[in-house]
């Protein structure tokens, strides 16, 4: 009797311990501590694989044709190079014209230039990680909800599908970026273009 009731007594503690590990709550995921030396590295990994400075660094001709301007990197469409007149002609034609720098556009949304976001306070300098969000999540000018939509060709909506993660890298390292003070010209709404 004594052994039956050792036995029915290893069998409720047994049935016990595996009820109670069941309906426990799982530990809570280990949050990985990332330095802010390696969280910069990703960013540039980011950042040069994205491709963010065929349009936002300017560029020279070199031996081989166009190089990127690495004195003015991330300062987008530099404020001393005029745009000529647009022969609009060949835009009804389907087409849209990119400047020689490549950080000039024109279509049928007007003239969108390449924002500077290197870390001067002309670029992004003065921004919030949550500005810097809204700007590729939402396509908000300057990150701010309440302003224009980012103009073509800034392709937001992919870059918007970037985790938290991967905006916090590429975040941190524009952040780290040489300032480049240049006050991109303001966008110019199709009404507003100089036309042949």
């Amino acid at each position: 009797m004594k052994r039956t009731f050792l036995v029915l007594a290893a069998i409720a503690g047994t049935t016990a311990i595996a009820l109670l590990a069941c309906n426990s709550q799982p530990a809570a995921a280990e949050s990985t501590v990332i330095s802010q030396d390696s969280l910069i590295k990703r960013g540039s990994y980011l950042v040069t694989g994205l491709g963010c400075d065929d349009c936002h660094t300017s560029k020279k001709m070199g031996p081989k044709g166009p190089e990127l301007d690495m004195e003015h990197r991330f300062g987008g469409h530099l404020a001393n190079i005029p745009l000529g007149k647009i022969d609009t002609s060949v835009m009804s034609q389907g087409w849209v014209l990119f400047n020689l720098t490549n950080t000039a556009t024109v279509g049928p949304w007007g003239i969108s230039y390449a924002a500077n976001i290197s870390s001067d306070e002309t670029g992004i300098g003065t921004w919030s990680e949550d500005q810097f969000k809204i700007a590729l999540r939402k396509g908000k000018y300057k990150g701010m909800n309440e302003s224009r939509p980012l103009m073509p060709p800034m392709p937001w909506q992919n870059y918007g599908q970037l985790n938290d993660d991967d905006l916090k890298a590429i975040f941190a390292f524009l952040k780290s970026t040489k300032p480049v003070n240049n006050v991109v010209p303001a966008y110019t709404p199709p009404n507003e273009m100089k036309v042949k």
